[in-house]
This record gives C-alpha cells, sequence and structure tokens, in this order.
C-alpha cells in the first residue's frame, strides 16, 4: 500500500509541477497585468470624480460671483431710479412752487384791479347819484306847468 502510495504521488509530481507552471503563467500573464488595468481604471475614475468635484466647486464660485455682480447692478440700477424719482419730484416741486408764486402775484394783480373798478365804480356811481339827485331835486322844485 506505500509502494502504491508512492506510485501515486509519484505519478502526482508532474499534475503539480503543471499546476505550478499554469498559477506562475496566469499569475504572471493575466493576474497582474488585469490588477494594473484595473488600478488603473480606478486611478482615472477616481481623477475624473475629483476634476468633476473640482469643475463643480469652480462653477459654484462663479456663479456666487454672477449672482453678487447681478445683485449689485440690481442694487445700483435701483439707486440710479431712486435718485431720478428724487430729482423729478424736486423739480415738480419747484415748478409747483414756482406755478403757486405766479398764481398768488395774478391773484393779487386782479384783486388790485377789482378794487380800482370798483373805486372807480364807486366814483362814477357818486358822481351819477349826485348828478341823478340834482336832476331829481330840480325836477321836483320845477313848478308843475313848466314840465
Amino acid at each position: 500500500m506505500l509502494v502504491q502510495l508512492g506510485g501515486l504521488l509519484l505519478a502526482a509530481v508532474p499534475t503539480a509541477l503543471l499546476l505550478l507552471l499554469v498559477y506562475a503563467l496566469y499569475t504572471a500573464l493575466v493576474h497582474k497585468p488585469l490588477q494594473k488595468v484595473l488600478a488603473e481604471r480606478r486611478a482615472k475614475t477616481e481623477g475624473a470624480v475629483e476634476k468633476a468635484r473640482a469643475d463643480i466647486a469652480a462653477a459654484e464660485a462663479r456663479t456666487a460671483e454672477y449672482e453678487e455682480r447681478l445683485r449689485d447692478a440690481r442694487l445700483l440700477v435701483f439707486k440710479r431710479q431712486e435718485a431720478r424719482r428724487k430729482e423729478a419730484l424736486d423739480v415738480r416741486t419747484k415748478a409747483l412752487g414756482e406755478a403757486r408764486a405766479k398764481a398768488q402775484e395774478q391773484i393779487k394783480q386782479a384783486r388790485t384791479a377789482i378794487a380800482d373798478d370798483a373805486n372807480a365804480a364807486k366814483a362814477g356811481l357818486e358822481g351819477e347819484a349826485g348828478r341823478l339827485a340834482s336832476e331829481i331835486v330840480q325836477a321836483v322844485l320845477r313848478p308843475a306847468g313848466a314840465r
């Protein structure tokens, strides 16, 4: 039985050597290059992910800068509009003040003219009243037959 076992082991030596040769060839020809390719692919993928993250961060920074510039531009436009409104309001207030002053002056002149006309009418009426009074007195004092 020992002889049979020794014969069996002796017959298994070439199979074991062939198995070791296949393992060495597999490791050298397939496994190591495959591990190298997988490592390169992983590195490229991680590099692409990192690049994408960097690009996203840069885009977010540009977006934030754009939003800040847009906010500043809107604020500037608002300030300019506010200045224009204030200027227009000042011009309107000035024009209104001038119009009021002119209207007051015209009212003053009209009142003066009305007062002058009233005084002239009073003087005319007083003169007319005196003349009519004289005519009435003369008409009353005239003899009745002279009429």
